[in-house]
């Protein structure tokens, strides 16, 4: 009968803790943080057992790594509590599009002028879209001075992220927030 040889642990996820740790030597710090020092892997791992804790590498890059008594069950917890609450307080920025045409009137280009500097403020990216039809494609520099207006009115709080392009009859202009 041939026998197999033992697979490789399953990769963890977190930290490496009590016989997962490989190094001979490591730097304890006990449950109240106070240094204990150097001392043996196995020597530390007793001891965090004796007080009822697990030995946690919280610094596996230092030379060498260091390690606190800690709860692991308690100690993943708190770090998934935070992961989450980092993710929930994280702002996605999204794309969002103003349509205007060449020949807008000025109140019409005052509101949507209110919304670019809305979606601005709330750290999103604005694309400008300028729909030309019929004859107003002979006059694409109408189009050109009303984007250059829009770049003038928000150069305080956005940067052209695309200058003005154009692609088939639209012309396209993308502003991020500085």
């Amino acid at each position: 009968m041939m026998r197999r040889p033992l697979a490789p642990p399953p990769p963890m996820n977190g930290p490496r803790y009590n016989e997962f740790i490989t190094v001979p030597k490591v730097r304890v710090i006990d449950e109240e943080g106070e240094n204990l020092g150097v001392m043996l892997t196995r020597e530390a791992i007793e001891q965090a057992a004796d007080v009822g804790l697990d030995l946690v590498e919280v610094s596996p890059n230092a030379d060498p790594p260091v390690c606190k008594f800690l709860d692991i069950g308690k100690y993943k917890y708190e770090a998934q509590k935070k992961a989450n609450i980092a993710r929930k307080t994280q702002k996605t920025q999204e794309l969002k599009e103003i349509k205007m045409r060449p020949n807008i009137d000025d109140h019409d280009y005052d509101t949507k002028m209110k919304k670019v500097h809305d979606f601005i403020g709330e750290g999103d990216k604005v694309k400008i879209t300028l729909r030309f039809r019929g004859r107003e494609m002979a006059h694409q520099q109408l189009g050109m001075q009303l984007l250059s207006r829009v770049a003038e009115n928000t150069a305080e709080i956005a940067k052209i992220e695309a200058h003005p392009r154009m692609e088939g009859r639209q012309m396209l202009m993308v502003l991020s927030p500085k």
